[in-house]
C-alpha cells in the first residue's frame, strides 16, 4: 500500500499557513505515547510516524489539499496566480494568503472545466483579451470596454438600487463572454478573506475569461472592481488585485474603471468639497455616490486624482468611510440570525454569487450530456447532490 509522503505533509501544512501547534489543534491530533500533539505531527513530517486514515482525511480538509496530493513524490507546482498587483502581498497573515491560494486553485479548476466545455463547442477566441496596452491611454481602453460590452452609463444609473446597477453591469460583461463570479471565501464564513488581502482576480484566458470579485467588500464597490478587472483582461493580465493605487498597472486599471463609471467632468460638481468640514464633505460625497451608483471611496479617489482635494483630505475621508462601513458591517452581522430566518435560501444566494453565465452554461451542458454531475459540482462549488436543486430554477425559467 502506498504511503503518505512526509515531505508533502510538511509542505501542505506550511502552505496552509499553520505552525505545528496550530495544525495539531486544527486536525484534532491528541497527545499520545508520551508525546505532545505538535511533536507527534513533527514526527509524521519526518516519516517516523504514519498518520491514520481518519487523521489524514482531517488533514486533507484543514490543509485544503486533495487526498492524492499526499502520495505524490514532490509538491505540485503552484497554480496560475498570474501577477500579484497588490502593494504588499506578503503583509497579510499567512492563513489568509493560504486561503487565497486555495481560492485561486478553486477558480483555476473551475475555469479549466469551463474552457474545455467551450472548446468542445468550438467557441472562438475572444479578440479583446490582451488587445489593449497602457500606451493607448485610459480613455481609449475605457471606450473599447464600453463598446465591446455594450455598457451604457445612463442605463446603469437608471437602475433602482446599487444591486440592480451591478446586475446590469455584470450582464454587459457576461454577454461579451466574461464569467463574473462573486467569491470571498471557500464556501463558509469561517474562511472569509478580508478585502485587505484581495479585492479582485482576473483570469485573462481568450476562451473563458474570469473576473472574481471579493464579495466581502461593500456592494457599492463591486462595479468598480468588476471594471478594474475588466481592464486587466483587455491588457491580457492575469493576476490578483488589492487596494493599491501606487503600482502603475493598478493605477491605470483604477483610472479606466473610474473613467467609465464617473466621467471626469462630473467630478466638478463636487468642487465645494475642500471648503466643507469632514462630516459635511462625507455627507455630500455619500449623496453624490448614491445618485451615481458608485462607492464613496471611488468618488474620493476621483477627487484626489482630479486635484480637487489634497492627499491628507483624501486619507481623512477614506478613514471616515472605512469606519462607516465597519460600523454597518457590525450591525449587519448582529442581525444575521434574523436575516437567516427570513432571507433568501441557500440556492438563491449561491446562484447569485456564481452569476448567470456560469450557471446557465452548467445547466445547458449538463442537459446536453457533455458535463457530468461530478464536474458540474466542481464548476458550481457544491456537492453533486446539490447540483439539481441549484439548477432547478434555471430549468424552470427556461434560461438554457
Amino acid at each position: 500500500m502506498a504511503k503518505v509522503n512526509p515531505a508533502i505533509l510538511m509542505w501542505a501544512r506550511e502552505t496552509a499557513g499553520l505552525s505545528l501547534d496550530q495544525a495539531a489543534v486544527a486536525i484534532e491530533l491528541k497527545d499520545a505515547h508520551g508525546k505532545k500533539a505538535a511533536d507527534r505531527l513533527f514526527a509524521m513530517e519526518k516519516g517516523e510516524e504514519e498518520p491514520t486514515r481518519p487523521l489524514l482525511l482531517r488533514i486533507v480538509k484543514k490543509y485544503r489539499r486533495p487526498l492524492i496530493t499526499f502520495y505524490l513524490d514532490k509538491p505540485p507546482r503552484q497554480g496560475n496566480r498570474g501577477q500579484d498587483f497588490r502593494e504588499m502581498p506578503g503583509s497579510a497573515p499567512p492563513e489568509h494568503n493560504a486561503t487565497l491560494d486555495a481560492l485561486i486553485r478553486d477558480i483555476n479548476a473551475r475555469q479549466s472545466i469551463v474552457r474545455s466545455l467551450l472548446e468542445d463547442e468550438d467557441a472562438p477566441s475572444l479578440p479583446f483579451i490582451g488587445s489593449a496596452n497602457r500606451d493607448q491611454g485610459v480613455e481609449s481602453v475605457a471606450a473599447e470596454i464600453t463598446r465591446t460590452t455594450g455598457f451604457a452609463l445612463r442605463e446603469y444609473r437608471t437602475q433602482k438600487t446599487i444591486d440592480d446597477a451591478f446586475k446590469y453591469l455584470r450582464a454587459s460583461l457576461e454577454q461579451a463572454g466574461i464569467f463574473v463570479v462573486l467569491m470571498g471565501n471557500l464556501g463558509s464564513h469561517h474562511s472569509n478573506i478580508p478585502t485587505e488581502v484581495f479585492r479582485g482576480f482576473s483570469l485573462a484566458d481568450p476562451i473563458g475569461p474570469f473576473i472574481v470579485i471579493n464579495d466581502q467588500d461593500a456592494r457599492s464597490a463591486w462595479p468598480f472592481t468588476a471594471l478594474h478587472e475588466a481592464a486587466h483582461l483587455w491588457l491580457g493580465a492575469t493576476g490578483i488585485s488589492g487596494a493599491s493605487s501606487k503600482i502603475p498597472m493598478e493605477r491605470f486599471c483604477n483610472e479606466v474603471a473610474a473613467s467609465i463609471l464617473l466621467p471626469g467632468m462630473e467630478i466638478q460638481e463636487l468642487s465645494e468639497i475642500p471648503t466643507l468640514a469632514l462630516d459635511g464633505a462625507a455627507g455630500r460625497i455619500s449623496a453624490f455616490s448614491e445618485e451615481k451608483k458608485i462607492s464613496q471611496r471611488m468618488v474620493s479617489y476621483r477627487l484626489l486624482r482630479a486635484n480637487v482635494i489634497t492627499k491628507p483630505k483624501w486619507r481623512e475621508l477614506e478613514e471616515y468611510f472605512d469606519q462607516q462601513w465597519r460600523d454597518a458591517e457590525a450591525r449587519r452581522k448582529k442581525s444575521s440570525d434574523d436575516r437567516k430566518k427570513g432571507g433568501p435560501n441557500y440556492y438563491v444566494v449561491r446562484e447569485h454569487r456564481l452569476g448567470p453565465a456560469l450557471v446557465n452554461l452548467a445547466a445547458r451542458t449538463l442537459g446536453e450530456g457533455t458535463l457530468t454531475y461530478t464536474k458540474a459540482a466542481r464548476v458550481l462549488g457544491v456537492k453533486p447532490l446539490n447540483v439539481q436543486p441549484l439548477l432547478s430554477g434555471v430549468f424552470e425559467r427556461g434560461d438554457v
